[in-house]
């Protein structure tokens, strides 16, 4: 069966194209079948933009979007912070193809967008790294990420997570302790954690 965590999806195209506003801004957003949430931007992923943002304030530095997708996360911040350096990652073909078109679509241009397994093609260390896990990839797949993102952060650096509480939130966030050695809940909506390691 296809999924969105699929190197190159089989599935039919099936176009599909939605708005959103956030901060006063407005983005479009060019979507298709074989990707994570083509219809609207998932709850998890608006709560982790608007988390970061109000627990930064301002960013700054270098950002990677892990598992972009078809890229509003990262798409959305480098609009809102044009100072910063944005990475987009994600191992799915298509939905990097979607992610060069959104970037042009949406003017926010001086991203870097990379076919990455993880963090295996990726260079460098990162101020912020910001993940939506596939979790139906399943936790040795997460938890690997979850190392990978944690090697690669700068001194200061933080990992944004977020994940629902019944998909494995409470031991994420001790796998993310050991690792990282302090993380924790800086967000909880309908469900949905956000947690903050580093």
């Amino acid at each position: 069966m296809p999924h969105y965590f699929d190197e190159n999806p089989s599935t039919e195209h099936r176009p599909a194209e939605w708005q959103i506003r956030f901060r006063g801004q407005d983005f479009r957003f060019l979507t298709d079948s074989g990707v994570f949430s083509r219809r609207r931007l998932d709850f998890g992923s608006e709560l982790l933009i608007e988390t970061v943002i109000r627990d930064q304030g301002k960013l700054a530095g270098r950002l990677l979007d892990l598992g972009c997708g078809y890229g509003p996360i990262g798409i959305v911040l480098k609009r809102l912070f044009p100072a910063l350096e944005v990475v987009l990652a994600d191992v799915n073909t298509r939905a990097l193809d979607l992610a060069r078109q959104n970037v042009r679509l949406n003017q926010t241009l001086y991203l870097e967008i990379c076919q990455s397994d993880g963090l295996q093609s990726v260079a460098g260390d990162f101020n912020f790294i910001l993940l939506n896990p596939p979790i139906r990839a399943g936790k040795a797949v997460v938890y690997r990420l979850f190392a990978e993102a944690a090697e690669r952060l700068r001194p200061g650096g933080r990992l944004y997570v977020v994940i629902q509480k019944k998909q494995g939130a409470q031991s994420a966030l001790r796998q993310l302790q050991a690792l990282c050695g302090s993380a924790a809940v800086i967000e909880r909506q309908a469900g949905y954690w956000i947690l903050q390691a580093g």
